[in-house]
């Protein structure tokens, strides 16, 4: 199967900003979205939004730290769908303080959500994909993995470890499973809010406000490579304001 009409297409933090937006994007190109995040009302608003555009979608509450919740979302696509074409694993904390914080309950949430939640949707959908012989794993990862700065350093730590993730996976894939990585440099979400740290959180708005782009630029570059024949794997790709460094 090519392209995205019809494609099942199950997609974790959908509640809001770039998975919300992916969501959106991949409905109004066909696909049928299986839409999971904590956040249950967000959700509910966002499969009504999209059924009443006429598009496809299910949801289902998911905490990323939980094995089981994300068993559930690829149980869902399966019972719903019939199967699962693409799991975006795109949840992610970032919890960012310099590392004399001392804000080790925020060091372990980055780790559980960032690196934990990508390894239990490979756990819940590897097994699957293998079955079908076909498969997508499309990883959210960021541009940190690529460059730390100073209060970044779990949360880039979390990123190069699921760079890393997703090459071996790769790697291991063989010739039916296709995987994906996209880092997104700075984009006009909240990411800021997760930050505890005020000087932090301030410098963080400021660049948003300054030169973050929208949500749906990584919606489109995830579509993009969603929508590539069976035997073309567009492994990584970056997508970041030109006006940052």
């Amino acid at each position: 199967m090519s392209g995205i009409d019809g494609k099942v297409v199950a997609v974790t933090g959908a509640s809001s900003g770039i998975g919300e937006a992916t969501a959106l994007l991949l409905a109004e190109r066909g696909a049928r979205l299986v839409l999971g995040a904590r956040r249950s009302g967000r959700l509910a608003d966002l499969v009504a939004r999209i059924e009443e555009a006429g598009g496809t979608a299910v949801r289902i509450r998911t905490d990323v730290t939980r094995r089981e919740d994300v068993h559930a979302l690829v149980a869902l696509a399966r019972e719903r769908f019939g199967r699962l074409d693409v799991l975006v694993a795109n949840a992610g904390s970032g919890a960012i303080s310099p590392l004399d914080d001392l804000r080790v309950d925020e060091w372990d949430q980055m780790v559980d959500v960032n690196i934990k939640g990508v390894l239990h949707g490979i756990g819940a959908a590897l097994p699957v994909f293998r079955a079908q012989g076909t498969g997508h794993f499309v990883t959210v990862a960021s541009t940190a993995a690529f460059r730390v700065v100073p209060a970044m350093a779990v949360y880039a730590g979390t990123k190069v470890a699921v760079r890393a993730i997703c090459e071996g996976l790769r790697q291991e894939a063989g010739d039916g499973l296709r995987v994906t990585t996209v880092s997104p440099g700075a984009i006009g979400t909240g990411f800021a809010e997760a930050s505890s740290n005020p000087e932090v959180r301030a410098h963080i708005t400021d660049m948003r406000d300054r030169i973050a782009i929208a949500p749906s630029a990584v919606a489109r570059a995830i579509a993009y490579a969603i929508e590539q024949p069976a035997d073309v794997d567009v492994s990584e790709i970056v997508v970041r304001p030109t006006a940052q460094s």
